[in-house]
């Protein structure tokens, strides 16, 4: 486990939960502790358990052993009224017109019928589907419908958001203006899970992660602190000049390219080995009088993270990413 950023307690903490349907071992004595005021990234390959997860926290199925705490007190059924959850699969009423729908979800979650409709109309108008308030769902384009299902799912302001797949089904514009409000409400307090297959989505959102494998938390801790832990010591070093041959081979560089226009340079991937620091080389090409463009380490990316983990069998279902990252 690792511990929060402040003296507040965790927002979510699960303790050695158990699901088993029949003779399968969903989940097994997972145990994790999500930091207030965070997004955290609950990562897996299909069928790893992740949802299993989820329908415990939000109470949708019960745990057969281990505890779900939510700020601090065993989850209840009242804690779902603070808990906004978007699964993948999208649940709107077709045939029911936009405001109605948000309002009837509102009062569910508690909300006077008043202030359903204050936030509605407000939410409505971030995504500039005011107009939208008399339309049936189904005469929504997918996207519009992605965008109501979001509003419908944080409408009572929960303390605690579930986001699996947010982004599917929207254009540029409208993910990004998502994006933008899931900021948001985690800057005012709300704790957001966020689940996805694609990993540059949790490596641009995500202050944590959790990656669960095979029923089981395999990885876990600030994404930051993970890519630190798994790095290769490569380095990507760009200098001007001509590329010096007896430095190269010292170093076992990489010359990854040759540029020829006003100014020579070249760029080399260093990994440097046993005994080698990379000071030492920064030492060695400054005493050249050569002039540094860049001198990076290479950190590996959260998909290169995640297929050494679970196995590159189980990487159909991610999105991959350009393997070179820099710290």
């Amino acid at each position: 486990m690792y511990a929060s950023d402040s003296n507040n307690s965790p927002i979510l903490r699960l303790d050695r939960l158990v699901k088993n349907y029949g003779d399968k071992v969903a989940v097994n004595n997972v145990s994790f502790t999500m930091p207030p005021d965070a997004i955290l990234g609950l990562l897996g390959p299909n069928g790893a358990g992740k949802t299993s997860i989820i329908r415990m926290i939000t109470t949708i199925t019960h745990p057969d052993a281990g505890t779900v705490f939510f700020e601090g007190e065993p989850l209840s059924s009242y804690h779902p009224t603070q808990i906004g959850y978007l699964p993948e699969e999208r649940g709107l009423y077709k045939k029911m017109y936009v405001g109605e729908q948000l309002l009837y979800l509102a009062q569910l979650k508690g909300l006077s019928k008043r202030k359903a409709t204050d936030r509605a109309r407000e939410w409505l108008t971030i995504f500039e589907l005011e107009d939208q308030w008399d339309k049936k769902v189904e005469e929504l384009s997918k996207g519009m419908q992605q965008q109501v299902q979001f509003i419908a799912t944080v409408i009572h302001e929960p303390r605690l958001l579930i986001l699996d797949e947010p982004f599917s089904g929207l254009d540029p514009v409208n993910a990004t203006r998502m994006r933008e409000e899931i900021l948001k409400l985690r800057d005012k307090g709300t704790g957001i899970i966020f689940s996805t297959h694609r990993m540059e989505q949790v490596e641009e959102l995500c202050e944590y992660i959790v990656l669960i494998n095979q029923g089981e938390n395999v990885l876990e801790g600030r994404l930051s602190d993970i890519r630190r832990q798994f790095r290769t010591n490569e380095f990507l070093v760009t200098v001007e000049g001509e590329p010096p041959s007896a430095l190269l081979e010292k170093y076992a560089a990489t010359l990854l390219a040759k540029n020829r226009g006003e100014i020579n340079s070249w760029t080399a991937k260093v990994a440097m080995g046993t005994g080698q620091d990379s000071n030492d080389m920064l030492r060695d090409l400054l005493a050249t009088n050569a002039k540094i463009q860049t001198f990076q380490e290479i950190l590996p990316s959260l998909n290169d993270i995640f297929i050494q983990q679970v196995g590159p069998e189980n990487i159909d279902d991610v999105a991959v990413l350009n393997p070179t990252n820099y710290a």
